[in-house]
């Protein structure tokens, strides 16, 4: 199977499996009836695309809390060999990097390789979002800029408020390895909205979350 990396490139390889896979990236735990209603295919299709993932370690079934006085309902899950199938920016190369760094230079040369990158990034965000008038257009702004390098991004809103939803973190070694990766990227979020709002993160891969989410206030 080809790595995934969009919608589109799961459609244009006309396998039904590679759309279940993207699927359940990007929404997360979903019953094979979901699938197959936003797959538009029989729900005997569906079964059958979900048992071959199923006899490929692709996916897991799991237990989900019942609804009100509804009863538990069975979802599926991506595997770690399926969420590996997902873009991972030199996964392995990035991790010997930064063992190499901490070996010559210490916890103090990781330091200053973020604070660089920070800097880098803060600066390239800042003028992009300077672009947009309102929060709105700012975070629209953001979330392509994320979703360009990879992230898997979107937006969605909270009353008020605004998502940033990143569905995959393609520098997750690194941010494993060095959490200064993940704190920069909350810092240079708050540089890019100004004085626009606030932002908080509200849910973070690192920490066992399926995905990063990043709430945006107005000011």
């Amino acid at each position: 199977m080809p790595v995934i990396d969009s919608p589109d490139a799961a459609r244009n390889t006309g396998a039904t499996a590679e759309r279940i896979l993207f699927l359940l990236k990007t929404r997360g735990p979903l019953k094979t009836a979901d699938l197959g209603a936003m797959l538009n295919i029989t729900p005997e299709a569906a079964r059958q695309q979900v048992q071959k993932l199923v006899d490929g370690a692709m996916i897991v079934g799991c237990l989900m809390p019942p609804v009100g006085a509804g009863r538990p309902s069975q979802k599926w899950v991506l595997t770690d060999a399926a969420q590996a199938r997902f873009p991972n920016t030199h996964a392995q190369l990035t991790a010997q990097l930064i063992d190499s760094i901490k070996l010559i230079y210490g916890n103090e040369g990781i330091d200053k390789v973020v604070e660089s990158m920070e800097l880098a990034n803060t600066r390239e965000y800042i003028a992009a979002c300077e672009q947009g008038r309102t929060l709105q257009e700012k975070v629209q702004i953001l979330v392509g800029i994320r979703d360009t390098a990879g992230y898997m991004a979107s937006m969605e809103a909270e009353g008020d408020n605004w998502l940033i939803i990143e569905n995959h973190c393609p520098i997750c070694v690194a941010a494993q390895q060095c959490q200064g990766f993940c704190r920069a990227e909350l810092q240079v979020f708050l540089a890019a909205i100004g004085d626009c709002g606030q932002v908080e993160r509200t849910e973070h891969m690192i920490t066992g979350s399926r995905r990063c989410v990043y709430r945006v206030t107005p000011a």
